[in-house]
């Protein structure tokens, strides 16, 4: 990444530190940003009197906090780059800084695959209906990776971009309403601090009003996501590199036959470990309790395990039959492959054990 078109906003974080003549500080960046990291904390180093710790270990979000581990090293300020914050409480002095990137992508290049889209959206305001559906026709309604959620009542665009881009979305709705779209930039739950922001674990913003979606930002991490918990056709629009593409349905819908499996393949399971996560804005232990209470319910046994991190040699060796995942809600999404049980999100439990139809379409699990 060039530097020079990344705004790390270091000179508002230098002010604080001479401000409050912090001696020790603590930088916590994502792993896309962690190249940069020596030369933030050289330049911290040569402007105050601080010196600089690097929190080195994966950082995965706003949510992913290091404040305890930092006060026992008497660190004074935590500087948190790359996230804004969430309702949750640090603990201690931390400021959130939300690095943005000056990126100007064309819309051009995006614009056929948006009216593919969009008609996509209003053939399904015309057809949608209440129809009764048998089981094995329900089954296929939850494979599909459009068309799957609550009737629309709109096909405008909806636009949302990934914090580093976010400082563009009002000129960008401008651009897409000069070019013939109705956009709605959506305002989601307490998580969202902005209009348009999208987090790997929320994406409430979306409504019936909106029938399709333009993403902008890079990779696929939040374009899948989007996709699984609002079933609607999603473009991407890249600052970085100005490329345009789609999230295929297809991919889509691979991975819903995946979860399909999974959920099937757990079915006669007896034994669950529920997963706990031990980051500040992870940790949902009243969901992993009624998780237990509901499998007792069903004549079946659930172990509550709490982790900081979770991967495959954490766990797999636990003599029980499958995993339900209360933590970060993707890490069952993203890497399922890697675990030898499968491992579930609450919502493929509660199918499993009949709580919940496959007529509802999936369910994306978010924390709210």
């Amino acid at each position: 990444m060039d530097l020079n078109r990344h705004d790390f906003k270091l000179g508002e974080l230098v002010d604080r530190i001479k401000a409050h003549d912090n001696r020790l500080v603590a930088l916590q960046i994502p792993e896309g940003l962690k190249m940069q990291a020596l030369e933030m904390m050289d330049k911290i180093e040569d402007e105050t009197s601080a010196k600089v710790i690097l929190a080195a270990d994966p950082c995965y979000g706003a949510c992913d906090l290091v404040h305890d581990k930092m006060k026992l090293m008497g660190v004074e300020l935590v500087a948190h780059m790359g996230h804004s914050q969430m309702n949750i409480d640090s603990g201690m002095p931390t400021q959130f800084i939300e690095v943005t990137y000056d990126g100007d992508p064309a819309i051009e290049p995006v614009l056929p695959i948006l009216s593919q889209h969009r008609a996509i959206a209003e053939h399904r305001l015309m057809n949608a209906n209440s129809e009764q559906l048998s089981e094995e026709e329900a089954q296929e309604r939850f494979l599909d990776a459009v068309g799957r959620v609550a009737p629309l009542k709109g096909s405008k665009l909806g636009l949302v971009a990934s914090i580093q881009h976010l400082h563009l979305i009002f000129d960008f709705k401008k651009k897409f309403e000069d070019a013939g779209y109705e956009v709605e930039v959506p305002v989601g739950g307490a998580r969202l601090t902005f209009p348009g922001q999208v987090l790997g674990c929320n994406y409430s913003g979306d409504d019936d009003e909106i029938g399709h979606y333009i993403f902008l930002g890079s990779g696929d991490f939040h374009p899948i996501g989007l996709v699984l918990h609002t079933g609607k056709p999603l473009a991407m629009l890249d600052p970085y590199t100005g490329d345009a593409s789609e999230m295929s349905f297809e991919r889509i819908e691979r991975i819903l036959r995946q979860r399909f499996g999974l959920i099937m393949s757990i079915q006669e399971a007896n034994n669950f470990a529920i997963l706990i996560g031990e980051k500040p804005g992870q940790m949902r232990r009243s969901l992993a309790l009624k998780l237990k209470r509901m499998l007792k319910k069903h004549g079946k046994k659930g172990y509550l395990l709490a982790l900081e991190h979770v991967g495959p040699e954490l766990i797999d060796f636990y003599p029980v039959d499958a995993f339900v995942n209360t933590a970060f809600p993707r890490i069952a999404i993203d890497d399922a492959v890697k675990y030898g049980k499968p491992l579930v999100t609450p919502f493929e439990l509660e199918v499993a054990l009949g709580e919940k139809k496959w007529e509802t379409g999936y369910q994306f699990d978010e924390i709210p």
